[in-house]
């Protein structure tokens, strides 16, 4: 019904101005007790979806990706939609507008999108009001610095971030791979990444050593558009801060082989959706392999179907995530997944 009803009608409006109306309806439906009765069209209730990453137990392995509930205002609602995990974020610690608007374009004919949202968001403190609700699904924090805060004091934003969310979220993203914050990208070199996640890990320490309680996961964010130097670099970094994983991958840069319309094609931003599949992948599959499977990686890029995901875990993908997949596609694509992992593996 989604993609022959629902998404025709959607998809005639300004994509930004839809994803605000989706979020009033989804709440509206929540209210109303509707999504609950809805619960078995989207969630696949099966003890062997259950899966241990990082410390923590995962309903399912399939979660939102950051940017869909940039301020966590709908998370437990979303959860009702069957994923196993939603992450919340890109957050900073001022808020901020984001890129000027037109900034989010549909590229229907390749099933894309391309964003330059800038990490447009309320503010990390705002988020945490927000999470003061009871959680029905692990969360993950995806935090990063203002557009305003140059490169050799980032390190402040993201411990801001850190201490703010840390006794309200289950696991860490460092989100220093996004394309639409000028200069954020240059972070991804092996000496300030190394300097950022050491930082980080020392401030995770200080809570275990203070209040003894658990650590919290951190994983690194990065781009598809690196080299198979750079992922080894990305590799060394891993084992050297001992980060708890990586997602792999945010958008790319790179316009390859697109059938929509040059004016669209042509747009700054960060490309997602069915173009990033295949390198996400191969992503996935060479730190998997070159790091000897040594750390957990959540795949995250091109999922439109039930064989995306399976490739993506076959590749090496320990969970995965989907966002543009979940536009294009419709909530129904999370039951797929999860029915054709339980037909695959038992």
């Amino acid at each position: 019904m989604y993609t022959y009803l629902i998404r025709p009608i959607l998809f005639l409006f300004d994509p930004e101005k839809v994803h605000y109306l989706s979020f009033s309806l989804i709440k509206f439906f929540s209210k109303l007790g509707i999504l609950n009765l809805m619960g078995p069209f989207f969630k696949v209730e099966d003890k062997r979806l259950e899966k241990e990453v990082f410390g923590l137990k995962f309903k399912n392995p399939v979660g939102l990706a950051a940017g869909f509930d940039k301020n966590a205002l709908l998370y437990n609602e979303l959860s009702q939609f069957g994923f196993g995990f939603i992450e919340i974020g890109t957050l900073t610690p001022k808020p901020q507008d984001g890129n000027p608007k037109r900034r989010l374009f549909r590229l229907k004919a390749d099933k894309a999108i391309i964003n330059r949202m800038g990490f447009n968001n309320n503010g990390v403190f705002e988020a945490v009001e927000q999470l003061r609700k009871e959680h029905k699904v692990l969360i993950g924090g995806n935090i990063g610095k203002n557009k305003v805060t140059p490169n050799n004091e980032a390190i402040k934003d993201y411990l801001i971030c850190f201490d703010a969310l840390f006794d309200h979220v289950d696991y860490f993203v460092v989100n220093v791979s996004s394309p639409n914050t000028p200069g954020l990208r240059e972070l991804q070199d092996k000496e300030p990444l190394t300097a950022l996640l050491k930082e980080l890990q020392k401030e995770n320490l200080k809570y275990v050593d203070k209040r003894g309680i658990k650590r919290k996961p951190i994983l690194l964010k990065i781009a598809p558009d690196l080299s198979d130097d750079q992922l080894m670099d990305i590799i060394d970094i891993v084992e050297n801060t001992k980060i708890d994983g990586i997602i792999a991958t945010n958008t790319t840069i790179a316009r390859k082989d697109l059938k929509s319309d040059y004016l669209l094609t042509e747009q700054a931003g960060g490309l997602s959706g069915k173009p990033l599949r295949e390198r996400s992948t191969e992503v996935i599959r060479f730190l998997s392999k070159n790091s000897n499977k040594a750390f957990p990686i959540i795949g995250v890029g091109g999922i439109h179907s039930a064989e995306d995901a399976l490739e993506k875990l076959e590749a090496g993908a320990d969970l995965i995530q989907l966002w543009t997949g979940f536009v294009y596609e419709g909530p129904a694509l999370v039951k797929k997944i999860n029915k054709a992992i339980l037909e695959k593996t038992f």
